[in-house]
């Protein structure tokens, strides 16, 4: 396939995303000199913006791609709350899979950027697990989804905000099961391994090794090896997905698997890079791409967007102008 024709199909997928959602909040400015008060840069404020992140993030990505995304996911019954649903209306997305909560505020994540560098990142946010009666109410929320619209995939995106609890992962992916729906994590430390069954699991080096507590590289090949038996051992994964940073990514199946080193890129800020490479790596999957191909198309994708200050999605155009006159199977 080209990249068009692999663009083209990724317009008829729908997918649903279920992670922790949060608004990436930016003051912009420039610096021209050190405070004379602590020895911290002084920026002198340009303007101020608020995205979609986590969560959002992915859909934002997979939007971009062509796909329509449908967003599941908890925020607080308060103005940032409204204000995140505001910007999902803005990107023409549906809120219906929001569901909101009085007991946990909104995570905002404000990053100050000063000569297009970030300098200081501010979280307000409530971190702790979703109580029974949550849980219940965010499972229905995701049912119902499940019951009245087509989905070709389920990603779950986990920021370690309290959502993704182990009865919320398991209930989804029991769902997933009877749906005939696959299933791609884009995990964290907590719960690592609750993610029993999925069809791709993709960690990156450092969770790899701290969720199963092989303390391993990727130079060395026998303890990374080893780490990802273990994984797969106890998740039952279909997939094992490994992002190792300069050193591009790993992935296998029960087959084979593939190694593609990472291009040489102007590196401006890595923020979001995974939300794009699990976004692109599930499209490719619903579109019956070999590993090799996710893994190429992925890589290249995740690259793309660290060459971007901030949280950007990927732009179709910049994977059709690296890809023009390649083959994908």
């Amino acid at each position: 396939m080209t990249i068009h024709e692999i663009l083209a199909s990724f317009k008829t997928k729908r997918i649903l995303v279920i992670g922790d959602v949060m608004i990436d909040a930016y003051m912009l400015g420039k610096v021209h000199r050190v405070s004379p008060e602590a020895p911290v840069p002084i920026v002198s404020l340009e303007s101020q913006e608020q995205r979609l992140g986590g969560a959002a993030n992915v859909a934002l990505n997979l939007q971009s791609l062509g796909a329509t995304p449908i967003l599941c996911a908890l925020v607080g019954a308060d103005k940032q709350g409204k204000i995140l649903q505001e910007l999902l209306s803005e990107q023409k997305m549906s809120c219906a899979g929001i569901v909101e909560s009085t007991n946990r505020v909104t995570t905002v994540k404000t990053r100050v950027i000063g000569n297009n560098q970030q300098l200081l990142r501010i979280d307000a946010e409530d971190t702790h697990a979703l109580n029974q009666e949550e849980e219940q109410l965010f499972l229905n929320s995701v049912k119902k989804v499940l019951e009245t619209e087509q989905i070709d995939a389920i990603i779950f995106e986990d920021y370690n905000k309290g959502l993704l609890t182990p009865n919320v992962i398991e209930g989804i992916i029991k769902l997933s099961k009877e749906h005939g729906i696959p299933t791609t994590v884009d995990p964290k430390k907590d719960n690592f391994l609750a993610y029993k069954g999925v069809t791709l699991f993709k960690p990156n080096l450092k969770e790899l090794k701290e969720g199963v507590g092989i303390d391993c590289s990727f130079q060395k090949k026998e303890l990374f090896d080893q780490a990802v038996h273990l994984l797969e051992e106890k998740l039952g994964n279909e997939i094992t997905f490994v992002t190792l940073s300069e050193h591009g990514v790993y992935i296998k199946d029960k087959t084979k698997k593939y190694h593609t080193p990472a291009h040489i890129r102007n590196i401006a800020d890595v923020s979001g890079a995974g939300d794009t490479v699990i976004s692109v790596a599930t499209l490719c999957l619903t579109a019956e791409l070999s590993i090799e191909s996710i893994a190429e198309l992925s890589n290249l994708a995740g690259g793309l967007v660290c060459e971007k200050s901030g949280v950007v999605s990927i732009e179709p155009d910049q994977l059709i102008q690296e890809c023009e006159g390649k083959q994908f199977d």
